[in-house]
C-alpha cells in the first residue's frame, strides 16, 4: 500500500516492484528496479527515506529514521530488519533480523551479519564486516562475499520484474 502523508507521495520508479502487502509513507523514494517485499513498513513521516537502485527491501522489514536516511544502491536488506540508520552505503548486505539503530552509517560493500545489533551513531568503514551484539567490526568483506551480494541483488530483481510481469505489486493512489 502506497499512500501519501501531509503532502507528502512516495516517489517510485515505474520498474520498481512494492508489494501489494507491504506499506510505503511520505516522503519515501525508491529507486530503478529495486524491490519492497511483502509485511514491509517505509516510514517517510518524520524525515526523508531514499532508497537507491536495485536494492531490495525483503519482508518484514522496518524502514524508518528520525533524521533522513539513505539505502545505497544494490543492498540487500534481509528479512526482519529494522533500520534506523542514517546511511546504509551501496553494495551493503544486512543479515536477516539485524538492527540497525538511529544515526548508523554503513560504509559501501559491508555486511552486518543476521541477529546483529548496532548502536546508535555507530559508524563503520567500506568493506566492514559487522557482527554481534552490540555489534562491533570483525574484519573486512572479501571477494566471496561481494559475489554474495551481487548474486543475492540480481535475483532479487529478476524475482522482481517476474512479479511485476504477473501483474502483481501495489501502485500510487490517484491523485487527489
Amino acid at each position: 500500500m502506497i499512500r501519501s502523508l501531509n503532502g507528502k507521495t512516495p516517489v517510485v520508479h515505474p520498474t520498481a516492484f512494492v508489494s501489494e502487502f507491504a506499506y510505503v509513507v511520505g516522503d519515501v523514494e525508491i529507486g530503478e528496479y529495486s524491490s519492497v517485499w511483502p509485511g514491509t513498513v517505509i516510514r517517510g513521516d518524520t524525515a526523508k527515506i531514499t532508497i537507491g537502485r536495485h536494492t531490495n527491501i525483503q519482508d518484514n522489514c522496518v524502514i524508518h529514521g528520525d533524521r533522513d536516511t539513505t539505502i545505497g544502491d544494490y543492498c540487500t536488506i534481509g528479512h526482519r530488519v529494522m533500520c534506523h540508520a542514517r546511511v546504509v552505503g551501496d553494495h551493503c548486505l544486512i543479515g536477516n533480523g539485524a538492527v540497525l539503530n538511529d544515526g548508523v552509517q554503513l560504509g559501501q560493500w559491508s555486511i552486518v551479519a543476521s541477529g546483529a545489533m548496532v548502536l546508535e551513531n555507530k559508524e563503520f568503514p567500506e568493506s566492514a564486516f559487522v557482527v554481534g551484539m552490540p555489534a562491533e567490526l570483525k574484519g573486512r568483506t572479501m571477494e566471496r562475499h561481494r559475489t554474495l551480494i551481487e548474486e543475492t541483488g540480481k535475483s532479487y530483481a529478476e524475482k522482481a520484474q517476474l512479479y511485476k510481469s504477473q501483474g502483481l505489486g501495489d501502485s500510487l493512489p490517484p491523485a487527489g
